[in-house]
């Protein structure tokens, strides 16, 4: 069993602690934040020690750090923890440049050390069906899809919504990953991109419980893309703030069109939903896809629980570092190829996570 110690106690920590006592392979012990008054917090809703940050990187009870910071310091964090001793599972993005992220790879294989990062959605049981679907074949070789994820920012229900308008945030750093990794879990590694961005505004005002306040935006807030898989099909990305959702919209969701037909997925920030395939042989309507699989919940958490199980039973896990990378150098491409006004070919690659074994019985992995 791995005991864990979590760094950064904001907004999304309760989504992981919820799930704490579910898996054998780990444990988190302790908690610390730069302030220190949200991890008091955290430690007596979760029973939990609340440490400083340096006291819980300098413990030696502690394997791994589970780092829930903000985006811009998830590599400096990283690389603290691994020069610490330490394993590490951080939130997504991996990095906000390629340049850290290559640091912090390249540190831990220094150090004989896993790295694992969010998204872990694809564990899901809603996107492993879609993963069992393209496996076996169901709706034939793929060709090309789209992935849509639209709304008009995080601002209308983030109490601390500012630094998803500086570098390192907006719609493609913050969202694609859930969209990106889904994606690669069930087509491969990306090849090339094209892509475009623009914003529709430099100053976002906010709503809900940030009215009247108002955020300078750094980075563009409307993103679309052209992705180019390895596999060979070819998928349009489309990750904005500027949408105004109405009904009859469609869904945030992948949609992926093969020779015999198409997969609908529930949206990739979810652990589950309805899957929908259709198979142009047969009946050509929509019908519901099965669900055999045990995480179905919220289970944020999997990620490093399956990194915990691989260190145990020694083989890869599944929200790998190299995944993640792969992801942050696609995200930099679509930006790069926006700002060149050309194709730009991926230098990463990463191996196709393997899916989870049907018929799992809760808290188990293998």
């Amino acid at each position: 069993m791995l005991k864990a110690g979590l760094i950064g106690c904001g907004n999304i920590c309760g989504a992981y602690l919820r799930n704490k006592d579910v898996f054998r392979h780990l444990r988190i012990l302790k908690c610390a934040s730069r302030g220190g008054e949200s991890a008091r917090a955290a430690a007596e809703r979760y029973g939990l020690q609340a440490v400083s940050v340096d006291e819980l990187l300098r413990d030696p009870e502690i394997d791994v750090i589970l780092n829930l910071t903000t985006p811009d310091v998830h590599a400096e964090l990283d690389l603290r923890a691994l020069e610490a001793g330490k394993h590490v599972y951080a939130e997504k993005p991996f990095a906000v440049t390629r340049e850290d992220g290559r640091k912090v790879l390249r540190l831990a294989a220094e150090k004989g050390l896993r790295v694992g990062c969010a998204p872990d959605t694809f564990l899901g049981g809603g996107h492993q069906t879609c993963r069992k679907l393209i496996d076996s074949g169901t709706i034939g070789k793929i060709s090309g899809g789209c992935a849509v994820m639209a709304n008009r920012g995080p601002e209308s229900w983030h109490p601390n919504s500012g630094f998803y308008y500086k570098t390192g945030g907006g719609p493609l750093m913050d969202m694609g990953p859930y969209y990106l990794t889904a994606l690669v879990n069930l087509l491969g590694p990306v090849k090339r991109v094209a892509g475009f961005s623009t914003r529709a505004t430099d100053l976002r005002r906010g709503s809900g419980p940030n009215q009247g306040r108002t955020y300078p935006v750094e980075v563009d807030t409307h993103v679309a893309a052209v992705l180019e898989f390895v596999s060979g099909p070819v998928v349009n990305l489309t990750m904005s703030f500027d949408v105004c959702r109405l009904s009859g919209q469609m869904e945030n969701c992948i949609e992926l069109w093969g020779l015999d037909g198409a997969l609908h997925t529930p949206d990739p920030n979810t652990f589950s939903g309805e899957v929908r395939f259709a198979q142009n042989a047969q009946d050509p309507a929509w019908k519901t896809a099965e669900n055999t699989f045990v995480y179905n919940d919220n289970m944020r958490l999997i990620g490093l629980a399956d990194m915990a199980a691989g260190i145990e039973l020694k083989r890869p896990h599944r929200c790998s570092g190299e995944l993640a990378y792969h992801v942050l150098d696609v995200m930099c491409s679509i930006l790069d190829a926006g700002e060149k006004g050309q194709y730009v070919t991926l230098e990463s690659t990463c191996v196709r996570p393997a899916p989870l074994r049907d018929g799992l019985a809760p808290g188990e992995l293998d």
